[in-house]
């Protein structure tokens, strides 16, 4: 969990703003999921989707998530961390799923994903096919890898908080990053 005597120089991506954070909760009591449901689903769901890039996975995830959710927020040591734990839970449950689609692809039970779509409805045909070719690249690289470059570059989090989410340590998180940016520099280089 959160180390809360070693707060981060300045504000996390994934921090909130102090307000519907699970700060009206008072310390010791679970929040209420129903609550935090309706207020962070929707930032688990997105989440999820940039790091699988598969829309029919992300309900799972979404559920699965809050149903760690459920069972771990009650030991909560700060409730106005949930966004923060939140966001680890679901880069783990993320994870796992990516790992299951790669051995049900090395199987030969996996589909095919179609990345197109996860570009921003105002991107030209040739971003969609550049955003596709990168999830394919990511597809082959070490899932550690790949997760810790899309909560830095997709994400945008800082490398503390790629080291924290990915639960490594930060010369590992930059490694990652490396690694998987040689793959990509590769990939796209003649």
């Amino acid at each position: 969990m959160h180390d809360s005597t070693a707060p981060p120089a300045e504000p996390s991506p994934f921090d909130g703003d102090g307000s519907g954070d699970g700060s009206e909760t008072p310390a010791g009591k679970a929040p209420d999921l129903g609550a935090l449901f309706d207020r962070y689903s929707a930032y688990v769901g997105a989440v999820a989707l940039r790091l699988l890039g598969r829309p029919e996975d992300v309900d799972d995830v979404v559920q699965d998530v809050f149903l760690a959710a459920h069972k771990g927020l009650r030991h909560a040591d700060d409730p106005r961390q949930v966004k923060r734990w939140l966001a680890k839970v679901t880069v783990r449950t993320a994870r796992r799923r990516l790992r299951m689609m790669r051995a049900k692809g090395f199987l030969g039970m996996g589909d095919e994903p179609d990345y197109e779509y996860l570009a921003d409805e105002g991107a030209t045909p040739e971003q969609r096919t550049l955003l596709a070719a990168i999830y394919d690249v990511l597809e082959r690289v070490p899932v550690n890898e790949r997760l810790c470059w899309q909560l830095r570059f997709v994400e945008g989090h800082k490398l503390e908080d790629v080291a924290e989410l990915s639960g490594c340590s930060l010369a590992t998180a930059k490694r990652r990053i490396a690694a998987t940016q040689t793959a990509l520099r590769e990939a796209f280089e003649p």
